[in-house]
């Protein structure tokens, strides 16, 4: 939670993917998994440990599901994973060698980036559960736990709702030292007397989307208690939230940012930018890193406006300070949205410089 003159921004980041090691590599299987790796949960880490170096503290609220843990701290992956860096670093010096000097450039951008990558790794050799553990006791982020197998809680029995959220906050409580007084709730599902059970296992906060909180006459921009529960439960700020995650609007789909879905035919690089959402991917203009920080110096400019809109807008609504939600998958942040990690950082020190 970042605190500012007119309320607190509350960032809250999901992390979660299935089992996949020894089901296959490409296209899913395991590559998804060293993909997210090397290009959102690996810079997150480091991107948040810089942040804690230069004085900043709550910096954000960071969901890691229990499959996710396992899979980050489980021996074979993180071999593979080595090997999954390796093999990035070999293909993208073999791009830097090809004849066109756009792909050569792209080749020693992706063989950087890579490289990186590999000196990054170094500190995950025990798995990401110590990683995740120090930033806590440091006071960085808050680390939400969750239900074993993120099953969503309202469509199982009462039994398996039990077992499995027991077993998701032991497991939290193991890796991490800690048993986690906050939940990210499956898919943000949420039943009627689904707090009885959470108030059973100590849960102590949560967050819903905003239009369910709406729809019983709550706002988000305060925090609810859950039924006749302790529980305490915030809303997701739409308007906010979707100025990063609107398929239509949303800063990703920027026309300097590296597009996602149109790959290099041989080396399998995204060496495109987005250029235009109608563009079809052979007229795609090259990527170009330069022009995609100055973009991103740009939205975290659009975002913070956004969000000194919204405090003012409280303020005048309620005459008090109000809060601010706003909540993604951790995916969306380099991985989905490769420059994501670089926009977080640049937001977080743009809010401590902005004045009320």
């Amino acid at each position: 939670m970042s605190n500012h003159p007119r309320g607190p921004l509350c960032l809250v980041l999901h992390s979660h993917l299935p089992w996949v090691a020894h089901h296959g590599r490409w296209p899913v299987g395991e590559e998804w998994l060293h993909q997210a790796w090397a290009q959102s949960y690996a810079p997150l880490v480091e991107m948040l440990a810089r942040l804690a170096d230069r004085g900043h503290d709550q910096v954000l609220t960071l969901g890691v599901t229990p499959v996710l843990a396992a899979a980050l701290d489980d021996p074979y992956c993180i071999a593979e994973h080595h090997r999954w860096l390796a093999d990035w670093m070999l293909r993208a010096d073999d791009l830097a060698a090809e004849a066109d000097p756009t792909l050569r450039r792209h080749g020693r951008y992706e063989s950087a980036q890579a490289r990186r990558a590999l000196d990054r790794f170094d500190s995950w050799g025990a798995g990401g559960s110590p990683l995740w553990r120090g930033l806590a006791d440091a006071g960085v982020v808050e680390v939400l736990g969750g239900p074993a197998t993120h099953p969503v809680l309202p469509l199982v029995s009462d039994p398996v709702a039990h077992l499995a959220l027991g077993a998701g906050l032991d497991d939290h409580t193991r890796r991490l030292g800690r048993r986690p007084a906050g939940l990210w709730l499956p898919e943000c599902a949420y039943a009627p007397g689904l707090e009885h059970l959470l108030s059973q296992h100590a849960v102590g906060h949560l967050m819903l989307d905003g239009p369910s909180l709406r729809h019983v006459g709550a706002s988000t921009d305060e925090a609810w208690s859950l039924g006749d529960s302790d529980v305490a439960v915030v809303g997701r700020d739409l308007d906010v939230t979707y100025r990063v995650w609107s398929p239509r609007r949303g800063y990703p789909g920027g026309r300097w940012y590296r597009d996602f879905h149109t790959y290099h035919h041989t080396s399998g690089f995204k060496t495109s930018r987005v250029t235009g959402a109608s563009v079809p991917p052979e007229a795609k203009a090259p990527y170009d890193p330069d022009a995609a920080s100055a973009a991103i110096q740009a939205d975290v400019d659009d975002f913070v406006d956004t969000l000194l809109r919204r405090f003012a807008s409280i303020e005048d609504e309620t005459g008090r300070d109000g809060l601010v939600v706003a909540g993604y998958d951790t995916e969306l942040f380099g991985h989905w949205w490769h420059e994501g990690v670089q926009w977080l950082e640049t937001l977080v020190h743009r809010l401590a410089d902005t004045p009320g």
